[in-house]
């Protein structure tokens, strides 16, 4: 028998509470990414920089950085004028709890399946146990938590499992990564062992890249400076790209979108 989920004690919020609180905590609204900064990564993205493909394969078709933006302001919100280029940037609290609603109902079907999971984050400062709460509630369903398998370098680092979670390390530190390559070498490594792949992957970074890019079911979350999720969902290669600040000063902020995520997905 798989362990005992750790049990969710934050009250589940209703959706004006969460939309207040994801504003007041800046997990959206005015959130802490620099104007300038998005506006970088997006050029770089648009210039060909793999770096911020997050494992997908874009080719020619987001080499405008202005249709980048176009992008992120329809679904993460950000400042839609391409004039606006310092300052204050921002995400929309209702795209992010509309993009947790289409979460919800992913988890809700994998949870009526049973189906087989695999989460990892490349931020564990920030979605480390927001990954893990889902994990918990997954497993409490009759999902199956794919096992990683032991031994698994990427990136001059080790790919483990923590608290049900796939992180890369380096010494003795997890490690924020957006490189696809540590998902890259769980996937190689299922397929060698004949293990089947996962059904579902909940991830962001170029974890949740690369899996959508290999044809796997993959929600994730992505902040407002990470555009190739975005980009990914609008084409149909991700099923959700959650927008959000994706390391908040305090991690428990996110305690309440984790509870009306899973209570939306009838997993409480």
């Amino acid at each position: 028998m798989g362990r005992m989920p750790k049990p969710i004690e934050t009250p589940v919020p209703s959706r004006a509470e969460l939309l207040d609180h994801l504003v007041r905590t800046r997990i959206a609204g005015d959130v802490a990414t620099p104007r300038d900064n998005n506006l970088s990564h997006y050029r770089k993205l648009a210039n060909g920089d793999r770096h911020y493909w997050l494992g997908l394969e874009l080719g020619d078709r987001w080499t405008d950085e202005q249709d980048v933006l176009a992008v992120m302001a329809e679904r993460c919100g950000v400042v839609d004028d391409a004039t606006h280029r310092f300052g204050q940037d921002t995400i929309d609290p209702e795209l992010t709890v509309a993009a947790l609603d289409r979460m919800a109902a992913r988890l809700r079907k994998a949870a009526l399946d049973r189906q087989s999971v695999l989460l990892a984050t490349g931020h564990p400062g920030g979605l480390l146990d927001v990954h893990r709460a889902t994990a918990d509630a997954l497993r409490a369903a009759g999902c199956e938590i794919v096992v990683v398998p032991q031994g698994l370098v990427a990136d001059e680092g080790s790919v483990w499992q923590f608290a049900d979670v796939a992180v890369l390390e380096r010494g003795a530190t997890l490690w924020h990564t957006h490189s696809p390559q540590p998902m890259a070498a769980i996937l190689d490594a299922l397929a060698a062992q004949g293990r089947p792949q996962p059904d579902l992957v909940v991830a962001d970074h170029g974890w949740a890249g690369c899996a959508a890019q290999r044809g796997l079911d993959a929600v994730g979350y992505a902040d407002c400076n990470d555009p190739a999720l975005f980009l990914a969902e609008a084409e149909g290669t991700l099923q959700v790209a959650v927008p959000l600040d994706d390391h908040v000063r305090d991690p428990r902020f996110y305690d309440p979108m984790v509870a009306y995520l899973l209570a939306g997905a009838g997993l409480l």
